[in-house]
C-alpha cells in the first residue's frame, strides 16, 4: 500500500514538475499558432481582394490565398516549435519520410491535384463555357483542384476527377452552341421565297443571335424533297428552348405562305405474273 502511494505521489511530482518546466512554453506555442492561423486567414483575405481587382481567375485566386495562408500558417508553426526547443532537423527529416508514403499511397488524389493545376494555368475553359469531354457533357459549373463539375442540360450536375480530363480530347463549345436543324420542302418550291421565309423567322426569334449571323443553306436533294439545313447561333442555356421554337415557328410560317413540306413517298407497283389467272 505504501509502495503504491509512493508510486502515486512520484507520478504527481513529475507531473508537476513538466508542467511547471514546459507550461509555459507551451501555452506561448498555442497562443502563436493561434495568432498564426489569424495571420494566415487576414493575409490570404487581404491577398484575395487584391487578386479579384485584377481578375485572376476564382479557381486560381483560390489556390493562391489557400497556399499563402498554409505557408503563414507553417511559419508560426515552427515558431513554436522553436519556443518548445524542438529540434526541427530530425523533425524534417521525419516528416520527409511521411510524405514519401503519403504520397505514393494517394496517388490518385495527388493525380487530381496536378491535373487541376494544369486546367487552372492552361485554362482549356472556363466557368459558363458548354463542354463535352470523357463521354459526358454540360456547362462548367466549377473547376476545383482535385474535380471538375458540369451542369448538365437537365439541371444534374456530373462531378469529373480532374485526372480524367487532362490529356484526353475536349470539345469546348465556348459560351455559344449552333443549332443543326433541317428542314424539307417539296421540289416545286420557290426555294428563294423559302430561304427568305426561314431568314425572316430566325431573325424574329429572340434567341437566336444576330452575331454570329444564322446559316442557311440548301443541304440535300432528297428522294421526296430539297432539304434546307439551319445553323442559328444561341447561347448555352437557351439551347435547348430555341430548337423547339424555331421548329415550331418555321411550320407556323410555312403554312401561312403556302410552302409545302412533303411527306416521304413511296410508288408501289404490283406486277402480275405471266401465265397467271
Amino acid at each position: 500500500m505504501n509502495e503504491q502511494l509512493q508510486t502515486l505521489e512520484h507520478a504527481k511530482r513529475t507531473v508537476l514538475d513538466l508542467a511547471i518546466q514546459f507550461g509555459p512554453k507551451l501555452f506561448v506555442a498555442l497562443i502563436i499558432v493561434v495568432v498564426g492561423f489569424l495571420v494566415g486567414r487576414w493575409a490570404a483575405r487581404l491577398a484575395g481582394r487584391g487578386l479579384a481587382r485584377v481578375q485572376v481567375d476564382r479557381p486560381l485566386r483560390e489556390l493562391l490565398t489557400r497556399t499563402l495562408h498554409v505557408f503563414v500558417l507553417g511559419l508560426f508553426v515552427v515558431m513554436a516549435l522553436q519556443n518548445l526547443g524542438v529540434e526541427l532537423l530530425p523533425l524534417i527529416a521525419g516528416v520527409g519520410l511521411a510524405g514519401a508514403g503519403f504520397a505514393l499511397a494517394m496517388q490518385g488524389v495527388l493525380g487530381n491535384l496536378i491535373a487541376g493545376l494544369t486546367i487552372i494555368f492552361t485554362h482549356p475553359f472556363r466557368v459558363g463555357e458548354y463542354i463535352a469531354i470523357a463521354g459526358v457533357e454540360g456547362e462548367v459549373d466549377t473547376v476545383e483542384l482535385f474535380n471538375t463539375t458540369l451542369r448538365h442540360p437537365d439541371r444534374s450536375l456530373v462531378v469529373i476527377p480532374n485526372r480524367k480530363i487532362v490529356g484526353e480530347i475536349l470539345h469546348n463549345y465556348g459560351s455559344i452552341r449552333q443549332l443543326g436543324i433541317v428542314v424539307g420542302v417539296a421540289y416545286d418550291t420557290d426555294l428563294s421565297h423559302a430561304l427568305a421565309v426561314i431568314d425572316e423567322t430566325l431573325r424574329s426569334n429572340s434567341r437566336v443571335l444576330k452575331d454570329p449571323v444564322p446559316v442557311i443553306t440548301v443541304s440535300v436533294l432528297g428522294d421526296s424533297s430539297v432539304d434546307i439545313a439551319l445553323r442559328p447561333w444561341t447561347v448555352v442555356g437557351d439551347y435547348i428552348a430555341a430548337q423547339g421554337e424555331i421548329n415550331k415557328e418555321i411550320l407556323e410560317a410555312f403554312r401561312r405562305h403556302g410552302i409545302n413540306i412533303p411527306r416521304p413517298q413511296r410508288e408501289v407497283r404490283i406486277l402480275q405474273a405471266v401465265g397467271a389467272g
